[in-house]
């Protein structure tokens, strides 16, 4: 009797133990779910028409965007200075954060960022798009 009481006794613990785990699994899979984000990768290489002037108020409309549209959750941006040479003519690289698909998919066709594709459109020479989950 007292034989049977402790395997109970420890199947039981073992149990709870078990759950444990697995909550704690589930909790850090739902963590990582939360955290993951999709990366919106834009690269823009100009016309060689295009002044100055003309790629600043580029630069800065799309920096207006994320407080436009508020599925935006990061952006930010650059200039090329890889020493490398294989930037194949693209000088200015953005990214923008979301937190879900559905997030990129109401900033593609939303009228701030069409208004910033019709301000850039005439000055680009070739545009290459990349999204991914971030790892």
């Amino acid at each position: 009797m007292r034989q049977s009481i402790l395997f109970l006794l420890l199947v039981a613990i073992f149990s709870s133990c078990s759950s444990e785990t697995e909550s704690a699994d589930t909790l850090k899979n739902s963590e990582s779910e939360m955290t993951q984000q999709l990366r919106h990768i834009v690269l823009f290489k100009f016309t060689e028409s295009s002044t100055r002037e003309e790629i600043k108020q580029i630069e800065e409309a799309f920096a207006t965007l994320p407080s436009q549209i508020e599925e935006i959750r990061d952006f930010e941006w650059g200039v090329n200075n890889s020493p490398e040479g294989l930037d194949k003519g693209f000088t200015h690289s953005f990214v923008v954060t979301f937190d879900s698909e559905e997030g990129r998919d109401i900033y593609l066709p939303h009228p701030a960022h069409q208004k910033f594709v019709d301000l850039v459109s005439p000055h680009v020479e070739d545009v290459l798009v990349v999204d991914y989950w971030a790892q």
